[in-house]
Parts: C-alpha cells; sequence; structure tokens
C-alpha cells in the first residue's frame, strides 16, 4: 500500500498544482474570452468559463440544480476512485497511476466549481476557423488521460476463441 500511496501523493498534487497555477495565470492574464494564437490555424489560448460538464454538457440547465449538481458528482466520483485505488493489487502501477490523474483532475475542476460557479478552459485546439475542439484545461486532459489509462489497463483478459464467436473452421 505504502508505493500505490506514494504515487498518488505525488501525482495528485503535482497535476493539481499545475491546474490551478495555469488557471491562475490565465484568469489573471487575460480577458474573458481574449485569445493568443500559438499555432495559427490550428491552436490558440482563449479564455472561457465553463459552466457546464464535458464540452458544455448541461451549461444552459437551471443553475438553482446545475450548481450543486457539479459540486455532488465529483465529490460521488471521489469516493469511488479512492474505493477503486484501495482494491488495486500494489504492483497495478498503470491503474494507480490513472486513478490519480482522474482525481486531481475533478479535483481541480470542483475548486473552480466551488469557488466561482464555473470552470476556467483555454486549450482551444481547431482546424483552420473550420472545426473548433471544446475548449478545456488541466484537469481535463488529466481526467481523459487517466479514464483512457483505466480502460486500457484494466480491460478483462479474453482468450481469441473469447472474443469472436464465429470461429472459422475449414470446410
Amino acid at each position: 500500500m505504502k508505493k500505490k500511496l506514494l504515487w498518488v501523493a505525488i501525482i495528485t498534487p503535482l497535476i493539481l498544482l499545475l491546474d490551478q497555477w495555469t488557471k491562475y495565470l490565465v484568469d489573471h492574464k487575460f480577458y474573458l474570452h481574449e485569445t493568443l494564437n500559438i499555432i495559427p490555424g490550428f491552436f490558440n489560448l482563449t479564455y472561457v468559463r465553463n459552466t457546464g460538464a464535458a464540452f458544455g454538457f448541461l451549461a444552459q440547465a437551471d443553475e438553482s440544480w446545475r450548481r450543486y449538481f457539479f459540486l455532488l458528482v465529483p465529490v460521488i466520483a471521489l469516493v469511488v476512485l479512492i474505493y477503486f485505488l484501495r482494491r488495486l493489487p500494489e504492483k497495478a502501477l498503470m491503474q494507480t497511476i490513472a486513478v490519480s490523474l482522474v482525481m486531481a483532475g475533478a479535483v481541480g475542476n470542483l475548486i473552480d466549481r466551488s469557488r466561482f460557479g464555473y470552470v476556467i478552459d483555454f486549450f482551444d485546439f481547431h482546424w483552420q476557423e473550420v472545426y473548433h475542439f471544446a475548449v478545456f484545461n488541466i484537469a481535463d486532459m488529466a481526467i481523459c488521460v487517466g479514464a483512457g489509462l483505466l480502460m486500457l489497463f484494466t480491460a478483462p483478459k479474453t482468450s481469441p476463441q473469447e472474443e469472436s464467436p464465429h470461429v472459422s473452421r475449414p470446410l
């Protein structure tokens, strides 16, 4: 358990501090909706405030319940993640790192929501001016990378026969 906790104690605060520091810089150096072009036609830093979830989901929902919903969901997720982390074997390094990333991201966005009622986002990827990906932050990246690692490294192991019920046989 000590090795697992060491990884969590290093990764989670490191990502959380990086997330909060970058959001602080954007909030104090940019005006709302200000854009700094970094790679023309591909990447900007753009200061936006996301009152919804990922990709602005529920951003237009009634404020009377939306704020409490977005404060409660990360707390529940953290409880589930801690439970999952405790059940991981000591040697499950990638899963431990993944859970640490998701926890850091959840806490980072929870801090924003509890302080401001919104999340500060600023990474703005786009293709020319035709397609814009949703603007996001370091906490969002940590959640996505962590969730991807969890899916990759906790997938059930199956034999080739179990993968497909249709096994081709020679005639």
